[in-house]
């Protein structure tokens, strides 16, 4: 008769890399759609555990036998996996909000279509621009950079070594901040170009009084601002390409402050 047995060692190993990768998988901002089958995203989780188990240096992983001292490691892992998914988020949410400021100047933020990702409605543009930068993340592959991440990920922080520190907290806040900064560089040819168009107007509005200005500008600021989005789309790309390149430095800092 088959039997299969697996050591408690070696199985409390596997579950802390699976509660690692795990919660980085459900942060980030592809697989944390509710469009994706639960079963999906729980087979995609363990099949990366187990692939990751046999490259890891087992030796250094603690041992922990007291239930409550194993709660609170989990807990540290679920934080830290989050931690590493947030810095992918951010990056495609300041994306989103450069669409949504564009929009909103173009006159676009009533149209909106379904964000399965975020399962809500959100502005055209802002969904544009995040799958712009879906399709760049995959073509500049920037995810083998974050799989890389992911596995030195164990090296500099070791299961049950998560420290909430104010360092951490101090990386999230920058990288949160770069959101904004994100946003504008992004957004910053059609805003430009956009208050140009509105300032262009206002004079006209001024100096012929008889023409309807609002009638006109709503389809001709709506043409401007995509001619020039097309226009910024390879500026788009040299930019996210720099930005996806600094993301395994900006993982590598939050995994220093946290360990």
């Amino acid at each position: 008769m088959l039997s299969i047995y697996f050591p408690y060692i070696q199985l409390q190993m596997l579950f802390l890399i699976f509660v690692r990768v795990g919660a980085i998988l459900m942060s980030m901002p592809i697989f944390k759609s509710g469009s994706i089958p639960v079963l999906v995203k729980f087979g995609l989780a363990l099949g990366a555990s187990i692939v990751l188990y046999p490259l890891l240096d087992r030796t250094t992983f603690p041992v922990v036998r007291d239930l409550g001292s194993f709660a609170i490691g989990v807990i540290g892992e679920i934080m830290l996996g989050i931690s590493i998914g947030m810095a992918v988020n951010l990056i495609f949410v300041g994306l989103q909000m450069a669409g949504l400021i564009a929009g909103y100047q173009m006159g676009l933020a009533i149209a909106r279509v379904m964000d399965p990702s975020a399962g809500q409605q959100v502005p055209l543009l802002s969904q544009f621009f995040q799958l712009f930068a879906f399709l760049m993340f995959l073509t500049l592959n920037a995810h083998h950079w974050f799989l890389r991440a992911l596995a030195d990920s164990f090296e500099l922080v070791r299961p049950f070594g998560f420290r909430l520190s104010g360092s951490l907290i101090e990386q999230l806040m920058d990288v949160a901040g770069n959101t904004f900064v994100i946003a504008i560089k992004v957004g910053a040819p059609v805003i430009a170009v956009l208050m140009l168009t509105s300032i262009a107007f206002g004079l006209i509005a001024r100096t012929v009084p008889q023409m309807n200005v609002l009638f006109v500008a709503m389809p001709l600021k709506i043409m401007v601002g995509l001619i020039f989005i097309g226009f910024s789309l390879p500026y788009l790309s040299s930019f996210l390409r720099t930005v996806f390149s600094g993301l395994g430095h900006t993982i590598f800092l939050l995994m220093k402050a946290a360990s």
